[in-house]
């Protein structure tokens, strides 16, 4: 009787123990997937932006342009504050957009800029912008404030321009993605006040947090992570009869779709040591959940074989002949 009582409350650990691993495992694993996993939105390719483009005019059909003719930029110089002068790298880049648009709006954000920015339109967030942690995520946080605010187009200084943009402005929001791991916002577009870049303003205060390690602190406070994240919430809570959003793929993979619009240049001014490890992970997500899993899975197993072994052969010696002097 004593014996099945000890096996009874053994299964009862071991069920009490399984359920708090699952919701461990549960509570990590659910935004991880969100995060990493299959993105919401109709996804197309530079070159069907262009085709559909092309199509509707070669049609005499009039499309809805609902962003305007804005290019928003910003730079925040770190290493000599007060020097507004760009890069050679990165003034060449933003010329080929200065030079395929040449009616088009361009503002190029400084820090004083973008500070008075916040403090005049959107005052109830400039502390959380001054105490970001990182630099890096006050620009984060402007970049998604513009596209409220004035909508257009933001895009990062070490991306350019290879083709006008007009195509892109048919579509009241969206985001590049890479074609691995989180969506991008490095390039981004909008109509004024689209319900996505309100979800996205008003979610970055209570996001505002400090997650230990630089890299995660600033992806998911503000950054890729966070951008995704929120994306994935606004598909998820929009009615049904609301059209999805467009994700413009920017694989830069040997078997990505041509880029048509952007180019790619120098970037990643904000990395620190944590970035290439946990930028790896983000990208082979699963392959790493695997290798957990495994793992796990093999220290369960050894750690069973040693303690049943043991019980087993202590029982062995306390049931065993009396031992002879």
């Amino acid at each position: 009787m004593a014996s099945s009582h000890v096996r009874l409350r053994r299964l009862i650990l071991g069920l009490v123990f399984i359920a708090i691993v699952f919701s461990l495992v549960s509570r990590v694993a659910v935004p991880v997937n969100r995060i990493f996993g299959a993105h919401a939105g109709n996804a197309l390719t530079q070159e069907q932006v262009r085709a559909a483009a092309e199509a509707a005019a070669s049609r005499g059909h009039r499309r809805k342009r609902p962003v305007p003719r804005i290019l928003h930029q910003v730079f925040h110089n770190w290493h000599q504050p007060g020097n507004e002068t760009l890069p050679p790298d990165w003034q060449a880049a933003r010329q080929t957009c200065l030079d395929l648009h040449p009616t088009w709006e361009h503002k190029l954000w400084t820090e004083l800029a973008s500070r008075e920015f916040i403090r005049s339109e959107y005052p109830y967030f400039l502390d959380t912008y001054d105490g970001f942690k990182f630099p890096v995520q006050r620009i984060d946080a402007l970049r998604y404030f513009l596209m409220r605010h004035f909508g257009g187009i933001y895009m990062d200084l070490d991306n350019g321009c290879r083709a006008n943009l007009d195509p892109l402005l048919h579509y009241p929001a969206w985001v590049t993605d890479g074609g691995q791991g989180t969506l991008s916002n490095n390039i981004i577009g909008a109509e004024p006040e689209h319900p996505f870049w309100i979800l996205m303003t008003d979610s970055l205060g209570p996001w505002a947090r400090d997650f230990l390690l630089p890299y995660i602190t600033i992806s998911y406070a503000s950054g890729q992570w966070y951008e995704t994240e929120m994306w994935q919430i606004y598909h998820a809570r929009k009615p049904p009869t609301e059209p999805d959003l467009l994700r413009v793929m920017m694989d830069m993979r040997p078997s990505g779709a041509p880029w048509v619009f952007f180019t790619a240049g120098r970037g990643g001014t904000w990395d620190n040591w944590d970035n290439q490890v946990l930028g790896w992970m983000g990208n082979h997500l699963f392959r790493l959940m695997l290798y957990i899993v495994a793992s796990a899975g093999l220290v369960a197993g050894v750690w069973y074989l040693v303690v049943v072994g043991q019980r087993r052969r202590y029982r062995r010696l306390a049931n065993g002949p009396p031992l002879s002097p």
